[in-house]
């Protein structure tokens, strides 16, 4: 476990930084460099902001459309503040007075840059001779981001889209842990803020607009279904916390360039009563009682802040690894950053304060990319801040959860079914079944309780198995008749494994009998 130091917001340390800007102007900074930093007085950009004028790399000037937010943001960390909104006439044209070395879009939401030209901001950046760069976390945008590749190229730029908690710092953490590995079979990262930390306007919105919604990727929709995982934090007390599917370049990116099986992408709401009244409006738009859940942010955003004083301000983000190795091990890998303090906002700007240096020493190739590639972790961790923030590391072997309950014997069973427990992540089978099924009053009422399909000499059935950190979950689809339930293992007999459907509960004792 590694707690890193740097550097800490004080009144004091302002006020040295706007002397030094009062006596040397931009000698400070990078000869020539300046950094228009789009959604500078926001959550996230406000920290990217302050992360940059420290650094010094260079000049630091923020922009937006409130000129009272900026001005607040502008007079703390000492820098340059602008009026700029970048869907105005002639963006192109405000870019060239401004002349910037770098444009950062750190505003979004970028699930709303749609349209035709859902880049107009990088290519315009691209037009004034500028580099961008974006913290988008909207798979379709950052996916997309390579249509620009050979402009960027042509013009000798870096075009850089998911500069933030994701993709950057999740790939950075799956590269780390995937250097040996020979087979991938799950990549799962979750982002669960603590309650009293703050949130801005354009995250509420990214969710609203894919809560209900089909995600990308994946066969999940946003904010559907929901279950409690503990997250380890070292020498403090697990985090137990609800966490749902939620959209994220991960989804669409990380199948390719790492050749998973399957990708997750998780978040959370410390406050139960929030997490599950979102699920709640979440199931409304997957039935299709109302269209989006996007509207309803008007009245959301206010609403939140009613709550704001409850919870904590400990937050955390979770990069799990599953698969195989080069040597045949099967394990499970797990990064955590734990943040306190409600200094959860810093950790997306992370990876924009690295690759800002990077691009400074010129050592970011030209060309339009999502950022998979461009930081490592080991950077990143070096990059935060003097914050309340942890990082943890854990290895462990991995069993599937047949081979957890049957122990030794697990390998006694023909490889073909051995094949079909091996459950690391998500697997779906079909086929034919035959159903059989008694004719009694008390077989009917728990057939039709459970959704048991009726009695047929061949039907279609499809099997989907989803291993979850202590059971699986099988939903079964036997000709249109779907019932699911979920397994675990007895944690005190070996051989006993439980089933559960709905509210009951059921032991079984499993064994190889040899045939």
């Amino acid at each position: 476990m590694t707690r890193i130091k740097g550097w800490r917001s004080a009144a004091p340390e302002r006020m040295y930084s706007t002397w030094l800007r009062s006596i040397f102007g931009h000698m400070t900074a990078g000869s020539d460099r300046s950094v228009l930093l789009i959604g500078g007085s926001g959550v996230f950009g406000s920290r990217l902001a302050e992360a940059l004028v420290r650094d010094g790399v260079a000049t630091v000037t923020i922009a937006g459309r409130s000129r009272a937010a900026l001005d607040r943001v502008a007079g703390r960390l000492g820098c340059d503040a602008v009026v700029l909104d970048v869907t105005g006439d002639d963006l192109s044209g405000r870019l060239r007075e401004l002349s910037p070395w770098l444009v950062i879009d750190a505003a979004g939401p970028f699930q709303a840059y749609s349209g035709d030209e859902p880049y107009r901001l990088a290519r315009a950046a691209l037009s004034v001779g500028a580099h961008y760069f974006d913290l988008s976390d909207d798979a379709a945008f950052t996916a997309g981001i390579g249509v620009l590749d050979d402009a960027a190229k042509e013009a000798g730029l870096a075009v850089i889209s998911g500069v933030s908690s994701v993709p950057a710092l999740s790939s950075a953490a799956v590269r780390e842990m995937s250097d040996d590995i020979e087979r991938i079979d799950l990549i799962e990262s979750m982002i669960l803020p603590g309650n009293r930390a703050p949130r801005g306007r354009s995250v509420m919105a990214a969710i609203l607009s894919q809560a209900g919604q089909p995600l990308p990727g994946t066969p999940e929709h946003g904010w559907v279904g929901s279950e409690k995982v503990r997250i380890e934090t070292g020498d403090g007390p697990c985090l137990t916390r609800l966490a749902s599917p939620i959209g994220a370049p991960d989804l669409v990116l990380m199948p390719e360039r790492f050749g998973a099986r399957e990708v997750r992408f998780r978040a959370g709401l410390e406050l139960a009563i929030m997490h599950r009244g979102l699920e709640l409006v979440a199931g409304a738009v997957r039935i299709g009682l109302i269209r989006s859940a996007l509207p309803l942010l008007r009245v959301l955003h206010p609403a939140a802040r009613l709550f704001e004083r409850l919870g904590t301000d400990v937050g955390a983000m979770r990069v799990t690894l599953r698969g195989v190795t080069r040597s045949g091990k099967v394990v499970e890998r797990v990064w955590t950053l734990t943040a306190a303090a409600g200094d959860g906002p810093h950790v997306p700007a992370i990876p924009g304060r690295v690759l800002v240096n990077r691009l400074s020493q010129g050592e970011t190739p030209p060309g339009a990319r999502a950022c998979l590639d461009d930081v490592s972790l080991a950077e990143c961790e070096r990059a935060a801040p003097e914050r309340a923030l942890t990082f943890l590391r854990r290895d462990r072997a991995f069993q599937p959860l047949f081979q957890q309950i049957l122990g030794p014997a697990f390998g006694d069973l023909p490889a073909p079914v051995r094949g079909l427990h091996d459950v690391a992540g998500r697997r779906n089978w079909t086929g034919m079944a035959e159903v059989t099924r008694s004719e009694g009053i008390l077989a009917k009422l728990v057939a039709h309780l459970f959704g048991f399909p009726p009695a047929a000499d061949a039907t279609p059935v499809r099997v989907e198995m989803v291993r979850n950190a202590a059971s699986e979950v099988w939903t079964r689809d036997f000709g249109g008749h779907r019932f699911r339930s979920r397994l675990r293992a007895d944690a005190t007999r070996p051989g006993r494994m439980w089933e559960r459907f709905g509210p009951f509960d059921f032991a079984i004792d499993l064994g190889v009998d040899g045939s």
